[in-house]
């Protein structure tokens, strides 16, 4: 049968969620400590997880004539513990105190509680380090200068002002979801940093929402985020005939919604992923159309040359140049946006004079130009199979109609 003191340890354990092994230990480091205290020497303790009975053991060297009694013990009384002891070899010896005194429970008790603390903090700690870079539940508890304090359960959690989302209004009691960015131990026990506006929490949020990502039949293959205002995230298919885009936005948009919700109302745009840079940067600048994307790699970097309807030149670069400078973190291309009419003056500049030498010549440039065809291709020359020349397309439309 159990005693008291074993129910007592199985109640504690359940209470502080702490392992029954540890606070056994925590125990035995007491006693240990108190017994060292008033009568020294080399000692271990244990304690019999059944009954709960504690017992104290010396480990002491046999000697001839014994001049410590503390660490020493003479050979006629080790071989009645050890038949084998031999002088200079040691023998363990049951120690136990039947009273360990007022002073020594006091200093199993302080022993106790800081082990008790200290196995609770590093409980705590491998707890959110398991959790790192996911998303939980929290609750406000105090909003300040220099950041939110949050309780997590068990734990209390920091949001520093740079990891906030710009512009929310967060109000003590609430309960909001944030992303674990790290965990630091301290002295004071561990410290956990949470986010609102990383990157990450819009990741989790989707997989989250959509279950075709979570399933892995839809990959995200990049973020680019401003906390708050607006976001663009790149998705992929890994299997034919799933509708990427349309699986995040949802039916009448209710997954999306529902992470911009979450977020305080920020906008996402989540567009379709290509392994061709041209079209990927065309779908980058969604919802602003795109004429042609010309790509250079230069030893400086990678620019695209983006040319849009002069009517969408403000959709494209969006308000002071998000939209274009989100396409551009997400694409890792940097973007140059023309609009068509600036566009065709250069392309009409850089045309020769010889090679212009008539009106007629201007007229021929300018309708290659529209139909997405080299200016400078000699009149003469064959067009691509499969392409007919304009002035022939021209010739059959005429006698088609006639």
């Amino acid at each position: 049968m159990k005693s008291e003191f074993i129910l007592a340890i199985n109640e504690l354990c359940t209470e502080r969620q702490l392992s029954r092994d540890v606070i056994l230990e925590a125990i035995e480091a007491a006693l240990v400590s108190a017994y060292r205290r008033d009568h020294g020497g080399d000692v271990t303790a244990h304690i019999d997880p059944e009954t709960g009975q504690a017992h104290v053991y010396s480990t002491m060297t046999v000697v001839e004539k014994v001049q410590d009694p503390a660490t020493e013990i003479a050979l006629a009384d080790a071989r009645r513990l050890d038949p084998d002891a031999v002088i200079g070899g040691s023998v363990t010896v049951e120690v136990t105190p039947k009273d360990f005194g007022r002073i020594a429970a006091q200093t199993a008790k302080q022993v106790i509680v800081q082990r008790i603390r200290e196995a609770e903090r590093n409980a705590l700690y491998q707890e959110f380090e398991d959790r790192k870079h996911e998303i939980c539940s929290a609750t406000v508890q105090s909003i300040g200068p220099h950041g939110v304090t949050l309780s997590l359960g068990r734990g209390e959690a920091v949001m520093p002002v740079a990891e906030q989302i710009r512009g929310e209004r967060l109000r003590p009691h609430s309960r909001i979801r944030v992303y674990v960015v790290g965990v630091k131990d301290t002295p004071r026990g561990p410290e956990i940093i949470v986010s609102r506006a990383h990157k990450d929490m819009l990741k989790r949020l989707l997989e989250l929402e959509v279950p075709e990502i979570f399933n892995g039949q839809v990959e995200i293959k990049g973020i680019a985020r401003e906390a708050g205002s607006r976001s663009k995230v790149a998705v992929a298919a890994t299997q034919p005939g799933i509708d990427p885009v349309g699986c995040c936005v949802g039916m009448r948009g209710m997954r999306i919604q529902s992470i911009v919700n979450e977020l305080a109302g920020e906008r996402i745009d989540v567009i379709e992923w290509s392994p061709d840079a041209a079209t990927f940067i065309a779908n980058a600048l969604s919802p602003a159309k795109v004429l042609n994307v010309v790509l250079e790699e230069r030893e400086d970097g990678r620019t695209a040359t983006v040319i849009v309807p002069d009517r969408q030149l403000s959709l494209a670069i969006g308000k002071e140049g998000q939209n274009a400078r989100l396409a551009a973190r997400l694409t890792g291309w940097r973007i140059d946006i023309k609009p068509a009419s600036t566009a065709a003056v250069e392309a009409f500049g850089a045309l020769s004079e010889e090679v212009l030498e008539s009106d007629e010549s201007l007229l021929r440039a300018a309708e290659a130009l529209l139909l997405g065809q080299d200016p400078l291709k000699p009149e003469g020359e064959e067009a691509e199979p499969g392409e007919e020349p304009p002035q022939a397309e021209a010739d059959a439309r005429a006698g088609g109609g006639s």
